[in-house]
Parts: C-alpha cells; sequence; structure tokens
C-alpha cells in the first residue's frame, strides 16, 4: 500500500512539474508572473503539500521559477550563454525559404547510457534515446543529423513518432531550456556521411554541434551536418 502511495505521489508530482512547464512554454505564464500557492496546487490536484512542494522545488532547481521569500514563487527569466545563433528549428528554415520539407528517420534507438553517451550528456546512467535523421528541402539532403535526449530529463520523448516530427521542432515546442551551447566547425565528411547528403566523399561541410540544459540538467544533445555550399551561418548584431 505505501509503495502504492509513493507512485501515486510521484505521478501528480509529475503533473504538476508539466502542468507549470507548459504554462511557461505557451506564453501563458511569463517571466515575473507569479504562480499559485502551494495550497491552491493542493485544493486542484487532491494532494499533499510535500508533493506540491517537490514540484516547485524541482522546477526552482531547474532554473524555471524562482522563490521569493514571504512572496511566492515566480516564472524566471532565461538564463543562457549567449550565442551567435538562435536554436534552429531545421524544418522552419527550410519553409522560410519557400521549399518543402521531409524527415527520414534513419534510426531511435532507446538504450541505456553507453561512455560516449555519458562523456556527451554529462549524465552518469539512465536511458537515452538516440536519433539519426536527414532533412530534406525539395526532396535534397538539407542535413544529417545525430541527436541524444536524455530520458530521465525528458520522458515523454520516448513517445513520440520522430518519423513525421523533427525532433529539433518538438523539443523546442515542448521542452523548456534555460542555457545552450553551440560548437561550429568545418569538416571534410567521410564515404558514409557523404552519401547520406549526396555530396563526394571528402566536401566540406559544416558541422553544428549543440547542447542544451534545463537548470543543471542536460536535456539533449545534436550535431547537424550541412553541405558547406547549402547553408549559411548569419548573425545580425547591433551597436
Amino acid at each position: 500500500m505505501t509503495e502504492q502511495k509513493n507512485k501515486s505521489a510521484q505521478a501528480i508530482h509529475s503533473r504538476i512539474r508539466q502542468d507549470i512547464e507548459t504554462r511557461i512554454m505557451s506564453g501563458e505564464w511569463r517571466p515575473g508572473h507569479r504562480i499559485p500557492y502551494e495550497h491552491e496546487w493542493m485544493a486542484l490536484y487532491g494532494c499533499s503539500r510535500m508533493t506540491v512542494n517537490k514540484a516547485l522545488r524541482s522546477l526552482v532547481q531547474a532554473g524555471l521559477l524562482e522563490s521569493r521569500r514571504r512572496a511566492g514563487t515566480f516564472v524566471a527569466a532565461p538564463r543562457f550563454h549567449r550565442a551567435a545563433l538562435e536554436i534552429p528549428d531545421i524544418r522552419a528554415e527550410v519553409a522560410e525559404q519557400g521549399l518543402a520539407y521531409r524527415i527520414e528517420l534513419i534510426r531511435c534507438e532507446r538504450r541505456h547510457a553507453d561512455d560516449g553517451d555519458k562523456a556527451l550528456l554529462q549524465v552518469s546512467g539512465g536511458d537515452i534515446l538516440a536519433i539519426k535523421c536527414r532533412h530534406f528541402a525539395d526532396d535534397q539532403p538539407y542535413a544529417l543529423e545525430h541527436r541524444l535526449i536524455n530520458l530521465d530529463a525528458v520522458p515523454e520523448a520516448a513517445g513520440v513518432d520522430f518519423s513525421t516530427e523533427p525532433p529539433g521542432s518538438w523539443l523546442l515546442g515542448h521542452v523548456p531550456w534555460t542555457e545552450a551551447e553551440h560548437r561550429i566547425t568545418a569538416i571534410n565528411v567521410d564515404a558514409a556521411a557523404a552519401a547520406q547528403l549526396g555530396v563526394a566523399t571528402g566536401h566540406a561541410c559544416i558541422s553544428l554541434e549543440r547542447w542544451t540544459w534545463r537548470g543543471d540538467e542536460r536535456i539533449t544533445y545534436a550535431r547537424q551536418v550541412y553541405p558547406g555550399e547549402r547553408y549559411a551561418l548569419v548573425a545580425h548584431f547591433r551597436a
């Protein structure tokens, strides 16, 4: 009976956290908005103060909420390293060029994190989702993507059909992030990548690696490779 109660409390804690994250992601609750008090969540979900407090504390630790003594709990302003680029949404990029977008899912595998996964995601273990896909613009290869998603941080990703929904687009629309890092390099692709991108072996390409966090929790690692002549990195600055 005790085990059942613990599972029920855990499920409610997850629902409360997801409810708050959804309202922040949708823009309904903006930075500085005071969220309902603990007793209001208790009444809404029919749960204990401990369950509510656990959900709120996890979001404070993730950097999405901030607690102010005697004032309540508020939506925090995003904190992230400044980068030359925004988080790219490949589907949106292709559409903005007036081209038809299509995704081809090459592999989507749920597995226990191996040493390479742990190094890239900076996790000690747990399950990850390893995705490999190709993005097309008017049926021409646009980018090749390798992605790891930390399922401890984003368990709902395991149920998404990434053969129709680009992983980057889904993450941007469903998972709040507080910090990001890009690494951009020029590479010469090997034979396997060249074949998938429709270019010659050794062709000059742009490699864009990206890590995103929610508080101290690493959400995802992605590496996207673009044929050099088909892609440009542009940043506009103002003094």
